[in-house]
């Protein structure tokens, strides 16, 4: 049995790329970049006005002033400003030559048709100066990292109008078992719906990846390696969940190795989620994840999305803070790392959800984030640090 810092480590090692593809630049939300984009321009591209209000020298603050023109946003300066001379400008134009001070029109008053005085006892020179943001050629977004709102801004500034990204990886979801039905179906007796599939459907496309759905795999030899078989070639990446622990209908392991699946582990120890089984078969990656709904969750968050991300080229680094317990907290057995879903409060505190061990779904939807406890830890006393990992 491989700890969990071993079994990440074996699905991140050798991790096939899924290559590139061009979109445009509006598609391209939460796509990962596979190319460093640079900017084509200054930014601000000139001195421009921070506010509306008049340019002048600083040295002439105390004078009153001439007005020799008036500027608008995209207009360019037709007049340098000289001693006693000041120019009427709005936020965003371009500033003119001589002026070194934007003063605000809220600080002056109009002395005579013309012209101005400054009013205030000192002011910034509330001028957006050429490049002070960006160089031309400066590195604006870096390869590798995840395209959010905010970057879009930036390459509509700078021009990057078609961006380098990696291909989605393509991920088959499956589920196991005669027992399941589908959600639009009322289960009859001895069985349940199927609710792994879907909440893993939505992990895929929580991770910006694209799920196919196979439907659900009775429990026969057969059937099970049709559908393994099937999901392997069309697919970057498989997930079945269910059929991978001892049972006598548990065909996935051997029929994992029957589609030249070389199994690299099968149980981790890791709780809930010990038996968890992956391999890979070319450039193909397989997950057989436990039928429980939360091992499952949790071995897609902490094993199935840092591969996704990686196939991706980028590095997968979820946010893990240090919160203190707010309650004493104890567990018999410590012979597992365990991730617990916890809830926070106004505090800061972290507090275990009522939690009925790994079938127990409503947990998951009551939590907000995983408290992390290290094998060999029995007790977390209130207040102690504790790793979480929000959702």
């Amino acid at each position: 049995m491989h700890s969990f810092e071993e079994a990440l480590a074996i699905i991140l090692k050798d991790v096939s790329r899924t290559g590139t593809e061009r979109v445009d630049f509006q598609d391209s939300l939460f796509r990962v970049l596979a190319e460093d984009v640079h900017s084509d321009v200054d930014m601000p591209p000139f001195d421009k006005a921070a506010m509306d209000g008049y340019a002048c020298r600083r040295v002439d603050l105390g004078c009153e002033l001439e007005v020799l023109e008036v500027l608008a946003a995209g207009d360019i300066p037709g007049q340098t400003v000289g001693s006693g001379q000041c120019t009427k400008i709005m936020t965003g134009a371009m500033v003119p030559q001589g002026a070194d001070t934007v003063i605000m029109v809220e600080h002056t008053k109009e002395t005579a048709p013309g012209r101005v005085r400054f009013t205030g006892n000192k002011t910034a020179s509330n001028i957006a100066r050429k490049a002070e943001d960006v160089k031309t050629g400066d590195l604006v977004w870096p390869k590798g990292m995840p395209i959010l709102p905010q970057h879009i801004a930036i390459f509509s500034s700078v021009g990057a109008v078609r961006p380098l990204v990696a291909i989605q990886p393509r991920v088959a979801v499956l589920s196991t078992g005669d027992e399941l039905v589908e959600p639009t179906t009322f289960p009859g007796p001895g069985k349940i719906r199927n609710s792994n599939a879907f909440q893993l459907i939505a992990q895929v496309k929580a991770t910006h990846c694209i799920p196919n759905y196979m439907g659900i795999i009775p429990d026969s030899e057969e059937a099970t390696d049709q559908a393994i078989s099937k999901a392997l070639r069309e697919n970057d990446v498989v997930i079945l969940t269910g059929g991978v622990s001892a049972g006598d209908f548990d065909f996935v392991p051997k029929i994992m190795r029957k589609n030249k699946v070389d199994i690299l582990f099968r149980k981790v120890a890791v709780k809930p989620g010990r038996p968890t089984v992956f391999g890979r078969t070319g450039r193909s990656s397989i997950f057989g994840l436990p039928g429980n709904p939360v091992s499952s969750f949790i071995n897609f968050e902490t094993f199935v999305k840092p591969l996704l991300h990686a196939m991706m080229g980028c590095s997968f680094q979820p946010l893990e803070l240090k919160m203190p317990m707010g309650i004493d907290f104890h567990r018999k057995k410590a012979d597992r790392l365990e991730f617990l879903p916890v809830t926070m409060n106004d505090m800061g505190e972290i507090t275990p959800v009522q939690y009925h061990g790994s079938a127990h779904i409503h947990a998951i939807c009551l939590a907000q984030g995983l408290m992390k406890i290290p094998k060999g830890i029995h007790e977390i006393k209130k207040g102690a640090l504790a790793d979480v990992r929000p959702f």
